[in-house]
């Protein structure tokens, strides 16, 4: 991952500021409570201009987390689109870039009614790498499960729900894995702490539906649309603990992850323990459609300069 975590400029309800001055309040609700929505989303640079990766795919998923927690926003999509690009402008970005983002409930009183309170809102963008520096990662199946789509909206990115993956990633990485696999509570397998997961048997891919508790992921939601494209099929079915074992590959995929293979599993050996060919060719499709040399998904990038 990229270490490079200060940029100049950060957007902060319609203003760019220095990055010093993006600041909240200690008694921010969402600091207490974990009211907040977020979203992660790609800028790739191909040496001549900056593409955002499925901006207004992300941007309205934003919303749609915002809608369901009825916080409310001041801003239009349009503001928040125009908003991360002024931002990646304004920092002069000529790098693969990381955004973020993120509306949290402000300042006000101790307490859980935030109908009050009002939603500030900030864009982030940073020089950002591999999240994984592997080529391929081992991780573990996590003792702790998925929050339920029963006890909390999972399509919604909220910041709170990620301290379920805050303890699963932590127990994976004090045990010597990189990341976990969560079940969800029908012990399914769901997806990673922060990824969706795909596995591939026989020459087809699966991965688990949304109604497993996934989130709705844009890169999953990429691939299942231009696999067919090299001639490979993509089914939603529930997966079971042990068919991870006997996959002939296993990868996770995410704004963040990429296309990143899984090369073990509980130790056990995935396939013959090396990138497989499917994982690959998805990768390097992958960054090709990123670059912009694929036309037909060229409906999916936006430029910034």
């Amino acid at each position: 991952m990229s270490k490079t975590f200060e940029t100049n400029f950060i957007w902060h309800n319609g203003s760019i500021v220095p990055w010093q001055e993006a600041k909240v309040h200690v008694m921010t609700n969402g600091l207490h409570y974990g009211t907040g929505v977020f979203e992660g989303i790609r800028a790739y640079w191909n040496g001549k201009q900056l593409y955002v990766f499925r901006l207004q795919d992300h941007v309205n998923r934003f919303f749609n987390s915002i809608k369901i927690y009825d916080f409310g926003i001041d801003f239009t999509k349009d503001q928040i689109s125009e908003g991360i690009k002024e931002t990646l402008r304004k920092n002069e970005l000529k790098t693969d870039v990381y955004i973020r983002p993120l509306a949290v409930k402000g300042y006000g009183p101790i307490g859980l009614d935030v109908r009050k309170l009002k939603t500030e809102v900030f864009i982030i963008t940073m020089p950002y790498g591999r999240y994984f520096e592997k080529e391929g990662i081992e991780v573990l199946v996590s003792s702790w499960r998925r929050i339920s789509s029963q006890t909390l909206p999972v399509i919604a990115k909220v910041t709170g729900h990620y301290s379920n993956s805050v303890l699963a990633k932590l127990d994976a990485l004090n045990k010597g894995f990189d990341d976990a696999i969560l079940l969800n509570e029908e012990g399914k397998v769901c997806e990673g702490t922060g990824e969706n997961i795909m596995m591939v048997k026989d020459g087809v891919i699966y991965t688990p539906p949304i109604s497993a508790g996934i989130l709705d992921g844009i890169t999953r939601r990429s691939i299942m649309e231009f696999a067919p494209d090299l001639g490979l099929k993509v089914v939603e079915k529930d997966i079971d603990r042990g068919e991870l074992y006997t996959a002939d590959e296993l990868f996770f995929v995410g704004t963040a992850a990429e296309v990143t293979p899984i090369l073990k599993v509980d130790g056990r050996q995935i396939g013959d323990g090396r990138v497989g060919p499917v994982s690959k060719k998805l990768k390097e499709y992958f960054f090709s459609i990123t670059q912009g040399k694929v036309d037909k998904y060229l409906k999916w990038l936006e430029a910034v300069w």
